[in-house]
């Protein structure tokens, strides 16, 4: 079985590696030592200067999400929306505010105001 490298990301210092997903141990930072965060096979980082999109991936992992698009292997999974700037962030946040659902699910919509189909 094929074992493909996922993203993992440390949001305090913006940076992004491909490793090899091993669920007996972490993979530290190399910079500050804090455990890597899972992004995802389909996490695309934004620069490393650009604070505020940083923060919005911030949010998108703090919230448990990853970036999955799996829809080129043939598995029928289509790959979920998340945000990459602010003002999507926000606009999904008030309507989870709004709608009383968690952050994670309006995260998760195109449209903030229109609830996902599963």
């Amino acid at each position: 079985m094929t074992s493909y490298k996922l993203h993992h990301a440390c949001v305090p210092c913006r940076l992004s590696f491909k490793r090899h997903p091993d669920p007996r141990r972490g993979h530290p930072c190399p910079n500050c030592a804090r455990p890597l965060v899972c992004a995802g096979h389909d996490f695309a980082p934004p620069p490393r200067r650009d604070r505020r999109a940083w923060s919005v991936v911030a949010v998108v992992l703090g919230e448990g999400l990853r970036y999955e698009g799996l829809s080129a292997c043939g598995c029928g999974k289509e790959p979920r929306y998340r945000p990459r700037t602010r003002a999507a962030l926000r606009a999904r946040r008030s309507a989870a505010v709004r709608e009383g659902v968690p952050l994670s699910q309006a995260l998760s919509r195109p449209d903030p105001w229109i609830p996902a189909a599963d």
